[in-house]
């Protein structure tokens, strides 16, 4: 059956595709279990048949012919280049790749004095591409395209688009438009805060609370300064109150870092108690950095408990599925406002590509009507999954710690669009269900469209015992619901799970 939002990506002749069928689309069709298998596995197979990927974590065709261009003019031979959007960022890598692999690293200018290549050995790529994933610091398709096609000094800068988004963002989050910042990525944001943070302690640990969205964890632990670096980050997956009280006794007796929490979180939807992580920050003096992507900016008011909130636009404010953008605002009513405003003064840098802002001006224009939809669409679908005997766990916040979201719940918000479930015997039965399941499959979410993927094996195949000791099911599913009617999404569930 076709999806009513034209997006039928879920055929195993779908494979590579991008969804949506756009040049620069930002997930790729991954629609059988086996082909998510061969992606991380760098099956030839699979990785050939891409014609697209999630820009942080797959380079984008177009993208890759601009770093070949780069390699041509600047690389010698055994040597690669990566492409970056400022001599700042590059320089960032450049010291990262140093560091990591001891290789001799060295930056050039790319096409003009903004774009900056890292030039370092061959053997040295997978390190260079860590660092794209995890900062989000990135050139995307859009620009890379208009480099190649030399009209990158005629194109339009999206200075107006950028005053808009600032003052949506300011409208939904609170707060004043001078202090919303945008980025390249909603990663590129928690990076920059991070940066803020070390800046101010950079000796001192960070503390992730509840476990999060796998870069938000790898920035704290690879990009620190902190050695050895098992002391660079506390984890604590559970997100408990006696975790609390772990993050309280830590606190007492050293200056911390900062402390990052998502709400809700992702993939397990649950909800800390982020009161209490708010009265600890104030008590014990470090700041606090909420990323509420999940909540859409529309159905929760986080700020007014944090320092700094990052939020993914490339998710529900865009829903589009064809730009990636990221946002940091701060809260002036904070200890922390007057220390990090004069640092954002020297670190940001305007690193949004004025074409990617004028596409994400207009996707976003009607996101405040958008969001109920998808918030009663996602509220059917889990009760209807939850009262399914294949089911064995729906994660949804208004079934995991539902008294912690509705603290901060705006008046007519919901509980988003995102879910996850894992089935029982899963083992045996999830690769046939997701196979069988007809509603797009690859990475993202926040999309217009319904999107899942088998995130536990995207986000963490070459740790999944380590998620599973976090309580992270191998065999999650994630579900990301969007705008079709809720009767379509229900008869696709059913029909995977009793076809």
């Amino acid at each position: 059956m076709t999806s009513p939002l034209n997006v039928s990506r879920w055929r195993g002749t779908d494979l590579g595709l991008p969804i949506p069928q756009e040049q620069h689309a930002v997930s790729v069709c991954l629609p059988r279990w086996r082909d998510n298998v061969g992606y991380e596995e760098a099956d030839p197979a699979v990785t050939g048949a891409m014609q697209c990927g999630y820009p942080r974590f797959f380079f984008h065709p177009d993208t890759m012919r601009l770093f070949t261009e780069c390699e041509r003019r600047l690389a010698q031979p055994g040597e690669c280049a990566i492409a970056f959007p400022s001599e700042r960022v590059a320089r960032r890598c450049a010291e990262f790749v140093a560091r990591e692999t001891g290789s001799p690293v060295r930056v050039g200018v790319g096409f003009d004095r903004r774009v900056h290549a890292v030039v370092m050995p061959i053997a040295a790529r997978d390190t260079a591409r860590a660092f794209w994933q995890h900062t989000g610091e990135i050139i995307p398709s859009r620009q890379a395209v208009a480099l190649l096609e030399g009209c990158a000094a005629t194109s339009a800068d999206g200075t107006p688009e950028k005053k808009l988004l600032r003052e949506r963002v300011a409208r939904l989050q609170g707060c004043a438009p001078d202090d919303v910042y945008l980025f390249p990525s909603g990663m590129a944001a928690v990076f920059t805060a991070y940066r803020l943070f070390q800046r101010l302690r950079p000796e001192s640990r960070s503390i992730q609370f509840g476990f999060p969205y796998v870069d938000n964890l790898k920035i704290q632990q690879r990009l620190s300064r902190v050695r050895p670096v098992e002391q660079a980050c506390s984890f604590f997956p559970r997100g408990t109150e006696s975790d609390a009280d772990e993050v309280a006794r830590l606190a007492a007796a050293d200056s911390l870092l900062g402390l990052f929490v998502e709400l809700p979180g992702n993939p397990l939807l649950g909800s800390p108690n982020v009161e209490r992580l708010s009265e600890l920050s104030l008590r014990y003096d470090f700041p606090l950095l909420i990323d509420d992507t999940l909540a859409a900016c529309v159905n929760l008011d986080t700020l007014p408990v944090a320092d700094v909130v990052a939020t993914s636009l490339t998710k529900y404010f865009s829903g589009a599925g064809n730009v990636l953008a990221g946002s940091l605002v701060l809260n002036r009513e904070r200890p922390y406002y007057e220390r990090l405003k004069t640092l954002l003064a020297e670190e940001f840098e305007d690193i949004f590509y004025g074409e990617d802002a004028i596409v994400l001006e207009r996707n976003s224009r009607d996101v405040t009507e958008r969001i109920p939809k998808i918030n009663a669409n996602a509220a059917r679908l889990c009760e209807f999954l939850a009262e399914q005997s294949q089911v064995a766990d729906v994660f949804y916040p208004s079934q995991v710690d539902r008294t912690n979201y509705e603290r901060f719940l705006r008046p007519g918000g919901g509980f988003g669009g995102l879910l996850s479930i894992v089935l029982r015997d899963s083992a045996a039965t999830t690769e046939r269900f997701f196979d069988a399941l007809q509603i797009p499959k690859g990475p993202n979410l926040g999309t217009n469209f319904t999107l899942c993927c088998p995130f536990t094996l995207l986000a963490h195949y070459q740790e999944l015992d380590f998620a599973e000791s976090c309580g992270i099911s191998r065999h999650l599913i994630r579900v990301s619901v969007g705008l079709e009617e809720s009767a379509w999404q229900i008869e696709r569930f059913a029909e995977a799970l009793w076809g």
